[in-house]
């Protein structure tokens, strides 16, 4: 068919089934996804942020994030699939922006004003060990990062932690325990070595 032959009937035609294969691959209507979002986005948002150590790459990535995730099109039947799908998609674009950037995240920074809230020896020592442990965990690598993440602020069983970060099941408890080990050793102490 050459462009002279062409209609405008032909191209609403075209239009129309384009649209239509882009409503199918949403499969989620607007009050489910926003339902969906106001229960996730916090802590994936949370989530982003720790593993780039910048808020405006979080911001970026939430938003690509549920992007990529409405137009996957796939078919999940619960909300804990939905979410590890989610967090999936997130860990990688994380990663692939660590690849790009070839650098270390920046480290979180501490606020000034805090000092002054905090009176008690015990409470600066807390802060302190606080900035050293956003410091430390900013030089993990992004898998080190999500998976100390996910154990330990998420609450991820092993089976979710290996869905989220595309490993076996059985290698997440090895992983976490070198991940740990790594951490440990940048915050100046020796080897944690309970199994979670």
């Amino acid at each position: 068919m050459s462009l002279r032959n062409v209609t405008f009937t032909d191209i609403e035609a075209k239009s129309a089934v384009l649209d239509a294969a882009d409503h199918v691959a949403l499969q989620m209507d607007d009050d489910a996804f926003r339902g969906f979002y106001e229960r996730t986005s916090r802590m994936l948002w949370v989530y982003l942020q720790r593993m780039t150590g910048d808020r405006h790459a979080a911001d970026d990535l939430l938003q690509e994030t549920y992007y990529r995730f409405l137009r996957a099109g796939v078919a999940l039947e619960t909300e804990s699939h939905r979410r590890h799908y989610l967090f999936r998609i997130a860990t990688n674009l994380s990663r692939d922006r660590f690849r790009r950037t070839k650098t270390q995240p920046a480290t979180v920074t501490h606020d000034e004003t805090t000092d002054a809230k905090l009176p008690s020896p015990d409470a600066e020592a807390a802060r302190v060990g606080s900035i050293d442990l956003n410091r430390a965990i900013s030089q993990l690598v992004p898998r080190d990062r999500a998976m100390l993440w996910l154990a330990y602020a998420q609450g991820a069983s092993h089976k979710e932690i290996a869905e989220v970060v595309g490993v076996g099941t059985g290698s997440v408890k090895p992983l976490l325990f070198r991940a740990r080990k790594r951490l440990a050793g940048l915050l100046g102490r020796g080897a944690t070595t309970e199994a979670r």
